[in-house]
């Protein structure tokens, strides 16, 4: 790796937070197994004036997805689940799903003329979304809002809606399109925990415990901070440094009790170090610490996955800013680098999440990377790609 050239890396990071566009951010890049740098600015709490440091603990959101892949296809090893299961035959309560592709508040739901299978699951091809975007979002994604504030109350409240009484409530809500037929973002990995939870037959935050935790060393990850770690939970902001202190998907601000809804797709909170250790583990085809977490084969699947051409151009149309990348098994995939916004490799693989942490893991040049912030809707934005940039330009051929 060029290093003279990694520095940049600082000095762009910390022009943003200058410019008051991210309060804390932090950067660990390993290769071939050996860390090649950490780069750290700002604050996790602007007004303490408390420095975003590398043991700060953060809300990963959608990063928690890949965790979740991770946990389902151990028990696709284990010949316990498999991709091609009706969801239905799980949780009976999907087993009459209906599609309305209606727009507006009022609709006519038809029963799906396929069952949801786990693929569309882990694809997400199953026909639930984030809610609803505007007045023109179809029927179910206004009444996935609904489920949405119901969520986010009790978490605010008394914290009774279960992983599984979430999924019961969602099977009730109408599919915007028939399973299989189409893409769209959303709470495919929350159902999958309890797809988890009930194949097991363990809570969903024990069997990851067990399976991914414990064994790769994530001592600080988990649906909650306890109040130890508290101090080094981060604040969450907006652009101008403006603090949000909201729930958003029913995941809560404060994160200091154990939710009743362990959330799939967005609940966990994290560290840098140990996001890097599970990155690590994939990178190393499942084994980390000498434990092998899951089969090489299985992470060769996971990692080198498609759509079906079909699905993949409605993916194209609804997800541009990730051009050149596939969605399978909760997972972006690099397949045409050259339709990327941003410089890697083919087969660069991981994801990202609503306050701007990310992961990516580069097989091909045995390369990890590991950012956090905590931004409201930062995604894969601006910064993150120029930080690709300077990594990407900075290996040695």
């Amino acid at each position: 790796m060029n290093l003279n050239n990694l520095n940049n890396i600082q000095t762009v990071v910390g022009e943003y937070i200058a410019k008051k566009q991210v309060a804390g951010v932090n950067v660990l890049l390993y290769k071939d197994n050996k860390e090649i740098g950490y780069w750290e600015s700002g604050f996790s709490d602007v007004k303490a004036q408390k420095k975003y440091s590398r043991d700060t603990i953060c809300r990963m959101y959608s990063m928690s997805k890949t965790v979740t892949a991770v946990a389902a296809n151990k028990l696709i090893e284990q010949g316990k689940l498999d991709l091609g299961q009706q969801l239905k035959d799980i949780l009976p309560d999907f087993a009459e799903v209906n599609v309305c592709s209606d727009t507006g508040l009022v609709g006519t739901p038809h029963p799906a003329t396929r069952p949801i299978l786990i693929q569309d699951l882990l694809n997400m091809t199953s026909g639930y979304g984030y809610g609803a975007y505007w007045e023109g979002s179809t029927y179910g994604e206004h009444q996935t809002s609904k489920l949405i504030d119901k969520l986010n109350a009790d978490v605010a409240g008394e914290n009774k809606i279960t992983t599984q009484e979430f999924a019961r409530l969602i099977a009730k809500i109408p599919l915007n399109f028939e399973p299989g037929t189409d893409y769209q973002y959303g709470y495919s990995a929350d159902i999958l925990g309890a797809v988890i939870e009930k194949v097991s037959g363990k809570k969903f935050s024990d069997f990851l415990k067990q399976n991914i935790f414990d064994p790769v060393g994530m001592d600080d990850t988990a649906f909650y901070v306890p109040q130890a770690k508290q101090p080094r939970l981060s604040k969450i902001y907006r652009t101008g440094l403006e603090e949000f202190t909201g729930c958003n998907l029913g995941v809560g601000y404060t994160m200091e009790n154990p939710p009743a809804f362990e959330s799939g797709g967005a609940g966990l909170c994290s560290t840098v170090d140990d996001y890097m250790k599970f990155g690590l583990m994939l990178l190393n085809k499942g084994k980390h610490n000498g434990k092998q977490i899951l089969q090489p084969a299985t992470v060769d699947f996971m990692s080198n996955a498609t759509l079906r051409d079909d699905l993949q151009q409605k993916f194209n149309q609804k997800m541009e800013h990730l051009s050149g990348y596939t969605y399978c098994n909760l997972l972006r995939i690099a397949t045409e680098t050259g339709k990327c916004k941003a410089l890697t490799t083919k087969g660069e693989y991981g994801w990202d999440g609503w306050l701007g942490p990310y992961l990516g893991i580069d097989p091909a040049n045995r390369l990890v990377v590991v950012m956090t912030m905590q931004k409201v809707d930062a995604g894969t934005w601006d910064l993150t790609r120029k930080i690709k940039n300077i990594i990407y330009s900075s290996i040695l051929t």
